[in-house]
This record gives structure tokens, sequence and C-alpha cells, in this order.
């Protein structure tokens, strides 16, 4: 994940506390999911502005990689 150009957190599904498949269950359970929906995990480790005090501003371009799939790249705006 990069703020601005700036890489503020790399992982690897490796990492992840619960598999694709426990997220997907847990959240049917309570919700209806829909095909071509995205589905997100939460941040990765060392990825959260709250442990570095630092925070994301109108403007700054968030980026996130993944491998063999692309880019998904957004602006925040006020």
């Amino acid at each position: 994940m990069s703020v601005n150009g700036e890489v503020r957190g790399v992982a690897n599904l490796n990492a992840m506390y619960h598999s694709w498949e426990d997220l997907i269950v847990h959240a049917s359970q309570s919700e209806t999911l829909y095909p071509g929906e995205v589905f997100a995990s939460g941040s990765l480790g060392k990825g959260s502005g709250i442990e570095f005090g630092r925070y994301l501003q109108p403007g700054d371009v968030v980026e996130l990689e993944v491998e063999g799939i692309g880019v998904l790249r957004n602006r925040i705006r006020k």
C-alpha cells in the first residue's frame, strides 16, 4: 500500500489471520453477497495511520496493488 507514492506497508496473504473463505462465510451470515462486489479484509500489519500518527488528507492518492490483478488507486476527497 502506498500514499502519494510513499510505500506505507507491504504484506501478503500468508499473513492473514482468517482465510478468505472464513471471511466470506462470516459476512454472508448477515449480508447478501452478490457477484462482482468488492470484498476487502481490512488493513495490513503496520498499514494503519493510527500506528504512526499519520492520517489521510484530502488530495492524497492511495494505491493498493495485488500482484497478478492490478492496482486500485483512489484520491481522497473532502
